[in-house]
């Protein structure tokens, strides 16, 4: 049995998409817009017989612009990464920290596959996913986006606590576009490691991180909220926007934009995860015991280095 990871939640440092399913993947997108751009032809030609050679000519290459590449690309954006071949493979076109990519995105792919796929027929895009550490081709790589695995085995899923029911909603009002994205997957896999940490490292780490995302949005921990609560309940809220942008469906009954929630105030923005077995369940209350050498290493920074 599998769990859908979709692009607003994905690890992905776990499962990157492996060359022969991408190269499958693009195989079936090829196939379906040459079988679009030959039927397009087709009627071109028994349109416009009795234009000169010029417009034809014109018309073609229109056509051929217009079909093999605005077509992906404008699948791409409006599946937010999800084209035919892809979802036939199981794969997904996600940004680097996780969220679905947009319109730039899809049109950096899109004119940069033109060169590495469909002028040197895929040979530049296979031997860049070759030698990237993560299978990313050259288009990825400018347009900082990764190629992910959709259906992740719910044993090899990652586990990520939901926040406290108390702090949901907490951190509505709070602007998170200062926070940057290796910050946010820093996060996202710290959450998601923290019960396979010393308890004493991961409080330390959880301090450090909580410290870098209040120092980007303005607003720290509230006073007696562990670090790692606060972590979760940040990270909750910018994964519930993301799903705002992407499905343009606020949830019913939830603050207006902007809104402050009062402390110990429920929402219905963003609710609780459904209730889950972890491994570990953390605890969200108790501080370890940190010696003073152990909570700080000397270092500046998340502490945790996201992938390259």
């Amino acid at each position: 049995m599998s769990e859908l990871v979709t692009g607003e939640a994905v690890a992905l440092e776990l499962r990157p998409a492996r060359l022969p399913s991408r190269a499958l993947a693009v195989l079936l997108d090829l196939a379906v817009a040459v079988a679009v751009y030959v039927a397009v032809t087709v009627v071109l030609v028994a349109s416009t017989a009795s234009l000169d050679m010029a417009a034809q000519t014109a018309l073609s290459i229109a056509a051929f612009v217009l079909v093999l590449v605005g077509g992906p690309i404008a699948v791409e954006t409006l599946s937010h990464g999800r084209s035919l071949g892809k979802m036939a493979c199981g794969l997904r076109v996600v940004r680097d920290d996780g969220g679905p990519i947009r319109f730039r995105h899809s049109l950096v792919r899109g004119l940069i596959g033109v060169i590495e796929i469909l002028m040197t027929f895929g040979v530049v895009a296979c031997i860049a996913s070759l030698v990237s550490a993560r299978g990313r081709r050259v288009g990825d790589v400018f347009a900082g986006t990764l190629v992910v695995r959709e259906r992740v085995p719910a044993s090899r899923a990652g586990f990520m606590p939901p926040p406290p029911p108390w702090l949901a909603g907490r951190f509505s009002g709070l602007d998170l576009s200062a926070v940057p994205d290796d910050l946010w997957l820093a996060v996202r896999q710290y959450l998601t490691r923290m019960g396979q940490l010393d308890p004493r490292v991961g409080w330390a780490m959880g301090e450090r991180l909580a410290a870098d995302v209040a120092a980007r949005t303005g607003a720290p921990a509230p006073q007696g909220v562990p670090p790692a609560a606060y972590l979760a309940a940040v990270l909750q809220e910018r994964q519930a926007r993301e799903a705002r942008r992407t499905f343009g469906a606020p949830a019913a009954g939830g603050p207006p934009a902007g809104t402050v929630v009062p402390w110990g105030a429920p929402s219905a923005e963003t609710p609780a995860a459904p209730p889950m077995a972890p491994p570990a369940a953390p605890s969200w209350e108790a501080r370890p015991e940190v010696p003073r050498d152990a909570s700080s290493d000397g270092r500046s920074g998340t502490g945790f280095v996201p992938p390259a």
